[in-house]
């Protein structure tokens, strides 16, 4: 067995990975930048090193200061996670090329799944077809249009060395095709390290359904069960399910050979995931993720295995010493990403800042994977995933509404989160009766009025601001929602999400001054119009990214852009006004 692991990651990831090492005996190090100083996978691990930086480029993109971790901490292994390095075939080959164990697959298959257009081309080799698409990196906007103009629109332009839905862009009509290839390249290069894309036909309503694999150095490779992801925004998942409802078995088992099939053609080994969307009976190969995925512990609770264990074991050379025939599956497991995200009408805004209250849930077939606790803070340079909510069930209704019960318990407080549209999701009709596509979420479910929960309260037009308190009512206890005059924060105790919310309605009520504020705070990524230009309401001004995500900034009003205060680059705050319309 290996004897001490380094973690190449942060958050809940970091510290999942973490607890089981300390399970197995296994020493752990950790990796911190600077605003991760104290976090929580750094308290958790048995000794940590800085990497220095910030941004995710100058800490946990760091090879170099990685590499002379592993030396200093004597690690014998490396656990890349998932993001960051967790495929990038440099980075495995510097891992192994010092003799240091990858926990992952070999480079030579992480190079070919590991991009997106290469393992379309390996899982056509193995027989099994793929969405149709172009193999090739894209060059211009008109392989967009061309492409497009062929098999239809929309489009998917998407990350040929990514996934999570990081660098993906749906193109709708040939005149979108140039700004949407800039910003997935722009993504993808800030998320992943590299910015090639790949354009490939956008289904109609297809659901996401995923097969977990397991491959050892042995010649055994079994596919452990698969899970449903369609419940989706910005193509990133929100909420994933195994086993996936209304799903025939017959195509259950042709899916999970399929899988098999894949990671052979490439000589995979470990755990990993091949994607497939699923329509009218019919599934076609999406993409093979070679690492860990985020949803894992749906699959762990469903098969009881320990998905990071075996990673381990596999990694140090161990033999799977159970067979396809003898992997169990009971009952049902359903998770809910919390992310820190302000739902509020549905628009999915990031909310950095820092937790103020983090109250968790318990019970039976009850389980939290979080990276974070009461005190820590969500900085805008990372993925803004806070933590993961899984319940399991002896059947999926029992599952959905025991999760409902876990999510009832957990109180955030500090920033807002996912859940109150989690909640949504869940209770929805289209979801108890498993009727939901990839495109349900942004296209069918009405998210018009959910608000978020534990941020501080929302700023109104009207300048009233949302207070969520308890109160006592002839002796019963009952939560309501009050409707306040705007008041300062007290000093030294306002949240950042405070300060984002206030930013969004800053915004709001600047509209007839014609000041372009910005809702939270980021970096300035494209400025989209000039000093004298004439613009229309709801032409984007600049293009702002916080926690990985770009979020467009929209004109309030039209007119004629007065002046521009800001350059691609500029880190903002929330409410900093950016530009000046007459």
């Amino acid at each position: 067995m290996l004897k001490k692991v380094l973690i190449a990651n942060r958050g809940e990831i970091a510290v999942r990975v973490i607890r089981t090492c300390r399970e197995l005996g296994i020493a752990t190090v950790a990796v911190y930048s600077e605003l991760d100083r104290e976090a929580l996978h750094v308290r958790l691990a048995d000794e940590a090193y800085a990497l220095g930086g910030q941004t995710a480029a100058d800490s946990y993109l760091n090879t170099d200061a990685i590499l002379d971790i592993i030396e200093r901490s004597g690690a014998d292994a490396v656990h890349p996670g998932y993001g960051f390095f967790s495929e990038n075939t440099d980075f495995a080959r510097a891992i192994t090329s010092r003799g240091v164990t990858f926990i992952g697959p070999p480079p030579e298959a992480i190079e070919v799944m590991g991009d997106k257009i290469s393992s379309r081309l390996a899982a056509e080799a193995a027989g099994v077809e793929g969405v149709p698409g172009r193999s090739q990196t894209l060059t211009s906007a008109q392989e967009v249009i061309d492409f497009g103009n062929e098999y239809g629109w929309p489009v998917a332009i998407k990350a040929a060395y990514g996934g999570g839905g990081r660098g993906m862009k749906v193109v709708k009509s040939p005149e979108e095709a140039a700004d949407l290839l800039e910003s997935a390249q722009r993504e993808a290069l800030s998320y992943f390290g590299r910015s090639e894309c790949y354009v490939e036909r956008y289904l109609t309503w297809p659901r996401h359904i995923e097969m977990q694999i397991l491959a050892d150095t042995h010649g055994n490779t079994l596919w452990l069960g698969e899970r449903d992801c369609s419940a989706q925004r910005r193509h990133q998942k929100l909420i994933e399910e195994s086993p996936a409802p209304n799903f025939p078995d017959a195509v259950r088992q042709a899916m999970g050979e399929a899988a098999v099939k894949v990671s052979r053609a490439c000589g995979y080994v470990n755990a990993g995931t091949v994607e497939f969307l699923f329509q009218d009976g019919e599934f076609f190969f999406l993409e093979m993720n070679t690492r860990l995925q985020v949803e894992h512990p749906v699959t762990e609770l469903v098969t009881g295995l320990d998905l990071v264990e075996w990673q381990l074991r596999i990694a140090a050379g161990e033999a799977i010493p159970f067979a396809q025939s003898e992997i169990e599956r009971r009952g049902h497991a359903i998770e809910v990403r919390i992310n820190a995200e302000d739902p509020t009408a549905g628009k999915f805004t990031p909310s950095p800042g820092t937790i103020t209250r983090f109250d968790t849930p318990d019970g039976p077939g009850v389980r939290l994977d979080a990276g974070y606790a009461s005190g820590d803070t969500i900085s805008q340079y990372y993925d803004n995933l806070v933590g993961k909510l899984i319940a399991w069930g002896p059947d999926r209704e029992r599952a959905r509404r025991r999760l409902l019960r876990a999510i009832d318990e957990t109180v955030i407080e500090g920033i807002a989160t996912t859940l109150p549209a989690d909640i949504a999701i869940l209770e929805h009709a289209d979801f108890v009766l498993g009727e939901h596509s990839t495109k349900w979420v942004e296209e069918i479910l009405d998210l018009s009025s959910i608000t978020a929960a534990g941020a501080g309260g929302g700023v109104s037009d009207t300048g009233l601001q949302r207070r969520d308190v308890t109160a006592e009512v002839n002796g019963r206890r009952i939560s309501v929602a009050l409707w306040l005059p705007e008041v300062s924060p007290v000093v030294g105790t306002a949240s950042a999400t405070v300060a984002v919310r206030r930013g969004a309605g800053a915004q709001a009520k600047s509209a007839g001054s014609g000041d372009v504020s910005v809702p939270m705070q980021g970096t300035i990524v494209k400025v989209a119009v000039a000093v004298g230009q004439t613009i229309e309401v709801g032409e984007t001004i600049v293009i702002l990214e916080a926690m990985k995500m770009e979020n467009s900034v929209l004109a309030e009003r039209g007119g004629v852009v007065k002046e521009i205060r800001v350059a691609a680059g500029d880190s903002v705050s929330a409410g900093d006004i950016v530009a000046v319309i007459a």
